[in-house]
């Protein structure tokens, strides 16, 4: 399969700072449905690992996007190489080898944002072992709410997924940051917060990062819980838990590459604002409202609107 946009960004996130996303997974390929997905509904659900795409072609691209990132003093203002994108990046069989290479390679941290659903699997553990974080998601503990939420493959156990999440816990030495997604009348009630509570202190990891729906999902009924209660969330599960704030890291400098395929190319990866843009790209308002503009004419982006807030999405 021939592809050009293995990496995008490098994008702000909320929690890695200035990251650069590979995305080593066909688009909404994912062992999960999940009712709150910014990138829309999954068109091919599987558990099979596979080797989508040639290994040599995501490290030339990886490299180029490092080397343009560079200062005038040669660093690099990428704060995270960070596996995510399109759909489970762990169903990538490679994703262990990559990983490996861009350690050696660079002397940037290595991120893996995952949905846990394979962390059953002693291979996708070790493969995940090389990352200096990982990032798995639990959004509940019982398997009723979890196929509610994540409309998960049928094979799926969450009691699995869970004990796989402990295991990979108890051998791995980087920085595990579990983050929970909640969505208003799903997975919010008392009993599913206990329990989700429960496995969260049994999988140890350092940090518990509380998020709701702020972009447009891939449901309608997918609504965010309000500040307040999540302020409560915060406080029941305790200490070393936060809840994922959307500010943004200092604006990036103007790329000097195509700016309509770098909007492009990040739209791609998830919904964003303008503001979004701005900070991710380094393009004055000025100069990114008649891009935009061009863009939606052409049917490259589209825009929409979610509580308010105007999104762009592809």
């Amino acid at each position: 399969m021939i592809r050009t946009d293995f990496v995008y960004g490098p994008v702000p996130s909320r929690r890695l700072g200035l990251s650069l996303g590979i995305n080593i997974i066909p688009r909404k390929t994912c062992t999960l449905d999940c009712c709150y997905c910014q990138l829309g509904r999954t068109t091919r659900k599987t558990l099979q690992r596979c080797s989508f795409f040639p290994v040599a072609d995501i490290l030339a691209q990886v490299r180029a996007a490092v080397r343009h990132s560079r200062n005038a003093g040669g660093k690099s203002r990428i704060s995270f190489l960070t596996f995510s994108g399109e759909g489970e990046p762990t169903l990538n069989s490679d994703i262990g080898r990559l990983i490996r290479r861009l350690k050696r390679e660079f002397s940037i941290p290595v991120a893996v944002i995952t949905n846990s659903t394979l962390i059953t699997d002693p291979q996708v553990r070790r493969d995940l072992y090389a990352a200096d974080l990982v990032v798995p998601s639990l959004d509940a503990a019982d398997q009723r709410t979890f196929m509610k939420v994540d409309r998960g493959h049928r094979s799926l156990k969450i009691a699995a997924i869970i004990a796989g999440l402990k295991l990979f816990r108890r051998h791995y030495r980087g920085q595990l940051w579990l983050e929970i997604m909640l969505v208003r009348g799903i997975n919010d009630s008392p009993e599913q917060l206990m329990q989700l509570r429960r496995a969260a202190w049994e999988i140890r990891p350092d940090r518990v990062h509380l998020n709701t729906v702020v972009r447009p999902p891939a449901e309608k009924w997918a609504r965010p819980l309000p500040p307040d209660d999540l302020e409560q969330v915060k406080m029941l599960f305790g200490p070393g838990t936060d809840i994922a704030e959307s500010t943004l890291p200092p604006r990036a400098r103007p790329r000097k590459a195509d700016p309509e395929a770098a909007i492009i190319a990040t739209v791609r990866s998830r919904p964003v604002t303008r503001e979004d843009l701005t900070r991710a790209l380094g393009l004055s308002p000025a100069r990114l409202r008649p891009l935009l503009a061009r863009l939606v004419r052409a049917r490259k982006i589209r825009r929409v609107v979610f509580w308010g807030k105007l999104f762009y999405e592809a």
